[in-house]
């Protein structure tokens, strides 16, 4: 029988053509990495799905702000009952943390995620202290949401549902710039994280979701749904 190795979808780079004959790389010359098609369309489909909730998320802010303004009340559409309601959170002081609205840094930031992955699809290469960064831009965004989330569960006491979208898209895409940066030695690692990384790099975002998703179940259950 046959064995089947299954590659995690941004194991592999996308094969390249041949570059013209070259002198070669000085030591001085960093080294460049590129991602695989499937990493960079990844890093496009989890950076669009931010950038939709941000956006929405933003103009239901400036719909709330107006209503207050003319003396009416506006609710949002994702606000279904007393625990799923967006108008609760962007309401809260956790969602103007920075003094501005939130969702204002994820156009911005998921909008890089999106221009990563397009150049990567246009076949640019990075040098390591690149993805570096992009990994700790990253890190920031999943720590950020972290604390969202907790907010949510045990202070707002209130689910937004275009903020769980956009805390599935950064988890996703954490995980898997931290898997390529460690798989092309930009991250130290010992080989057997390696190699677990080369297949089992989707274990991870769907792990940590999966905790989420138990906590909201834990902490609200049936109430979702109510």
């Amino acid at each position: 029988m046959s064995k089947t190795t299954v590659q995690d979808v941004s194991t592999e780079p996308e094969p390249e053509p041949q570059p013209e004959p070259r002198s070669p790389r000085t030591a001085a010359e960093p080294r460049t990495v590129g991602g695989s098609r499937a990493f960079a369309l990844l890093l496009v489909i989890t950076g669009a799905a931010g950038v939709l909730a941000a956006w929405v998320i933003t103009i239901d802010k400036f719909k709330i702000l107006e209503g207050k303004v003319s003396g009416e009340t506006f609710t949002p559409s994702c606000s279904l009952n007393p625990i799923v309601s967006c108008g609760s959170v962007m309401e809260s002081d956790q969602a103007s943390v920075f003094g501005f609205p939130n969702p204002l840094l994820g156009l911005v930031t998921y909008g890089i995620v999106i221009c990563v992955g397009m150049s990567l699809l246009a076949r640019a290469r990075f040098p390591r202290w690149y993805w570096l960064t992009f990994n700790a831009g990253t890190l920031f965004g999943v720590a950020f949401c972290t604390w969202l989330m907790i907010q949510s569960l045990y202070e707002i006491n209130a689910l937004c549902l275009w903020c769980s979208l956009a805390w599935v898209a950064t988890i996703t895409m954490f995980w898997y710039v931290t898997s390529f940066n460690v798989r092309n030695d930009f991250l130290p690692a010992p080989a057997g994280v390696k190699r677990f990384l080369g297949e089992f790099t989707w274990t991870l975002p769907v792990t940590h979701v999966g905790i989420i998703a138990m906590l909201i179940l834990t902490r609200w259950g049936s109430q979702l749904w109510a």
